[in-house]
């Protein structure tokens, strides 16, 4: 029997696996803590949890893996502090920075902390208006081209829930990026969980956040200017022009414009400044009752009403083409995400307590350059057109306002019409359409034969009780602005420095924040000996 205990003069890192309802009531973890290093529960004075994650995957065991740090009575606390301090930068070397997602923000932070003024450029608005606009659009009022789900203050992940996951941990440090978001109001779980996840009810306060750091430190933000030209001498670019008629000057420029301002690949065409097409994805949502997907993925544990909605990855090849579950959201809800009034596009996202009655994800087939023989007149911008003509199939087989199409799974995968559909998250509403008949017929077939294998995976998964909407298209970027990856400027265009989604070299939230990290240190190193 054990009976002697740890007085560490250092914090003593332990791993344990312990039941749901062991990490969820306190009490109970630290007595399974004192079990574990063979300590009394009283000599424990604190539990510091570094990691945590779930394990569902052996058939009625569901366990949670923890790694913690125990501090011992009588040993010294440690202090600490998430804190960051930041100079004010006013008088600093301005720097444009057009886009206000993640990209754009993170790159703002590390221009400041290298004495440099960020002036952040953004077409849509802040959170506030941006919220109103998009509650409109949810009520069938029909889409502000430029404030919408995808653009504004935040980025497309504002509004889609914050999802920080991310396997770009060779880009940079991830752990930067938690904890900043934590600084700025972001729950303790983003620094502990495998999938860290902050929610659409959360995330928009910590962007304005963000913001008043930024302002306070010098840094600027004009909302409501839509980038139209750059501004560019002797092939070195000096500033840019937006649609109000302004200008703005820097020494150096950031794009990072996210991936569905499709008007910026146009800019680009038409002043044949470089660009390059590339594979991207392109596919329908999913939609299930999230007791369904819990009783599939848990195995009906008894100790359910302690964990999480449950989550899954799905993954297969059909035809040579990878198809595969994106931004899945457990507790969630599918929101119309579209730029145009003549366009259908869903996405999705979850609160922050993950507490819908859905459970909803993207399910896309990669579409590569020669799947595209039919657009090849369009050159660069083939998969853009395509991409295009899809959209608007969706919206012309909806209901109009964002009225989504939609179909039964197991009608789709059978290649039946949908006489009737379920209850469904989706609060434009939707339509009964058969989209295994109009989305191409190489996007469906992979589709349909995925469903089949995921059946195989996940027995359940393939029923009438879910539905299919259309489309999920924004996935990522069918177009990429090119840049050196040397000195991270595009090639034609000194001083110019594209990244995040918009420019095709990063997905998602975290690996958007790095790519304009790295940026911004690029542009601290070098700002390209322009002369203004």
């Amino acid at each position: 029997m054990k009976n002697n205990y740890y007085l560490c003069a250092v914090p003593h890192q332990i791993q344990i696996t312990v039941s749901p309802k062991e990490s969820a009531i306190q009490e109970l973890l630290q007595q399974k803590i004192a079990s574990e290093t063979g300590c009394r529960e009283s000599d424990i004075a604190r539990v510091q949890i570094l990691r945590r994650s779930i394990d569902a995957r052996k058939r009625g065991y569901v366990k949670i893996l923890i790694t913690a740090e125990v501090y011992m009575q009588g040993e010294a606390l440690p202090v600490q502090s998430l804190d960051f301090h930041f100079d004010n930068v006013s008088a600093g070397q301005p720097v444009l920075i057009v886009g206000a997602g993640p990209a754009g923000l993170f790159a703002a932070f590390r221009l400041i902390e290298k004495g440099l003024k960020p002036i952040i450029i953004e077409r849509g608005k802040e959170v506030s208006g941006r919220k109103r606009d998009i509650a409109q659009l949810c009520r069938g009022k029909g889409v502000n081209p430029e404030s919408n789900y995808c653009f504004g203050e935040g980025g497309a992940g504002t509004f889609s829930d914050g999802k920080l996951y991310t396997r770009s941990n060779k880009r940079g440090d991830v752990g930067y990026v938690l904890r900043l978001f934590h600084y700025h109001g972001a729950n303790d779980n983003v620094l502990i969980d495998n999938h860290p996840h902050i929610g659409t009810d959360v995330l928009p306060s910590v962007i304005r956040k963000m913001r008043q750091t930024i302002t306070q430190c010098g840094g600027e933000f004009h909302f409501g200017q839509k980038l139209t030209g750059l501004i560019v001498k002797d092939s070195c670019v000096q500033g840019i022009s937006t649609a109000s008629g302004e200008k703005f000057y820097g020494k150096a420029t950031l794009l990072a414009t996210g991936h569905s301002a499709s008007d910026i690949y146009e800019l680009f065409s038409r002043e044949n400044y470089l660009l390059e097409a590339k594979a991207f994805a392109m596919g329908i949502r999913i939609e299930h009752p999230q007791a369904l997907m819990n009783d599939i993925l848990y195995h009906r544990t008894s100790e359910s009403e302690y964990l999480p909605a449950a989550a899954y990855s799905l993954t297969s090849q059909v035809d040579g083409r990878g198809v595969y579950s994106f931004c899945m959201c457990p507790g969630g809800f599918i929101v119309p995400a579209s730029t145009v009034a003549d366009g259908q596009v869903v996405n999705g996202m979850s609160p922050s307590g993950r507490n819908s009655a859905f459970a909803n994800s993207g399910i896309v087939t990669e579409i590569r350059l020669d799947d595209l023989s039919a657009y090849q007149q369009h050159g660069v911008l083939a998969g853009l057109r395509f991409q295009q003509e899809v959209e608007r199939l969706a919206a012309t087989y909806g209901g109009g306002q964002q009225i989504a199409p939609a179909q039964r799974t197991l009608d789709f995968v059978k290649g039946n019409a949908s006489s009737n559909l379920p209850a469904c998250s989706y609060l434009p509403g939707i339509v009964a359409s058969p989209l295994h008949e109009w989305l191409p017929h190489a996007i469906s077939r992979r589709l349909q034969e995925a469903f089949r294998i995921f059946e195989r995976k996940m027995t359940g998964f393939l029923t009438s009780e879910s539905l299919v909407a259309g489309v999920e298209s924004r996935s990522s970027s069918p177009v990429r602005i090119p840049r050196d990856m040397t000195t991270w400027q595009h090639p034609q265009l000194k001083n110019l420095y594209p990244c995040g989604e918009g420019s095709g070299y990063a997905g998602g939230i975290t690996s958007s924040a790095l790519d304009g990290i790295k940026a911004a240190d690029m542009i601290a190193t070098d700002l390209g000996g322009c002369v203004l």
